[in-house]
């Protein structure tokens, strides 16, 4: 069959589902990862023949759009931070806003005075790509990465491998972990945030596909997490240590007014890319 033939399939059974321009990316992503062909492919060559064979894969990700499977799952990879990780429905797909979080992190660390045995803890590591790509750019920090689920981190462990960095790996729940001594200069923590009331609002590749373990929590206590993560910041979180958060758009205010009750100071709030309340950022007073 002919390859444009197979992108006008693409769009006659995807384009009631998704903008066409999204039809066009999957299309583009599909055969990048299967047959090794670039997106201008059909400019040059329009003409070209798909094999037999090599039709397979590409009829077999399409029958899984239809369901709405998201393409980082169909292709087991995801790229976050000019990296690549390798992702399943144990994990969530990496996202842009998160990236966001990354590159703050980074900037604040990299003006600082000291890089030489910083620590940092990532809570809730998913794929690791938090942990992962903040250890790939800062090479002389010791990095960890907490997650309840061993299969979420095993697949945190592959990417670790595959993005050559070397993390320590801890499977714990933080609602219910004790007896931790280490102390460090950031803590970071993308926890669960949507509450159940806001899954209207959601498509359904994330809601039917994505581990809901990793996105809910309940309309009465949206908080859970970061309450109990702010509480273990503020007994391992060395003097002057900062903690970051992703966090619930809706939320801001109210995570705000948690940390002022804390012990942390030079709080801020940012908004990503979209204008949502998105990141904070705070600082371990010197007499916590």
């Amino acid at each position: 069959m002919l390859l444009k033939e197979i992108k006008n399939i693409y769009h006659l059974e995807l384009d009631p589902l998704f903008p066409q321009e999204e039809v066009d990316s999957f299309f583009y992503l599909v055969i990048d990862h299967y047959l090794g062909l670039e997106r201008f492919v059909l400019a040059m060559q329009p003409n070209l023949v798909v094999s037999k064979n090599n039709e397979e894969p590409l009829f077999y990700a399409l029958s899984q759009l239809k369901q709405e499977r998201p393409i980082q799952y169909i292709l087991g990879k995801a790229h976050f931070c000019d990296l690549e990780f390798g992702v399943d429905e144990n994990v969530l797909i990496p996202r842009p806003e998160t990236e966001e979080l990354v590159y703050w992190i980074l900037n604040v660390v990299q003006q600082g005075t000291r890089q030489e045995g910083l620590k940092i803890l990532d809570i809730g590591t998913g794929s690791g790509c938090i942990a992962i790509s903040l250890a790939k750019n800062l090479p002389n920090a010791k990095v960890y990465a907490l997650d309840i689920s061993k299969k979420a981190l095993q697949i945190a462990q592959q990417n670790a491998v595959d993005n050559e960095v070397d993390i320590v790996f801890l499977e714990a729940d933080i609602l219910s972990m004790e007896g931790f001594k280490d102390k460090f200069d950031v803590i970071v923590s993308n926890p669960p945030y949507v509450r159940e009331l806001e899954k209207k609002e959601m498509k359904n590749n994330v809601l039917e596909h994505e581990p809901g373990l990793a996105l809910f929590v309940s309309d009465g206590d949206p908080l859970i997490f970061y309450k109990k993560i702010t509480l273990f910041a503020l007994n391992h979180l060395k003097t002057g240590g900062m903690l970051f958060f992703e966090i619930n758009q809706y939320l801001g205010e109210e995570m705000k007014q948690l940390l002022e009750a804390g012990n942390f100071s030079e709080i801020e709030l940012r908004k990503d890319m979209y204008g949502n309340d998105r990141m904070l950022k705070a600082v371990l007073n010197p007499n916590g």
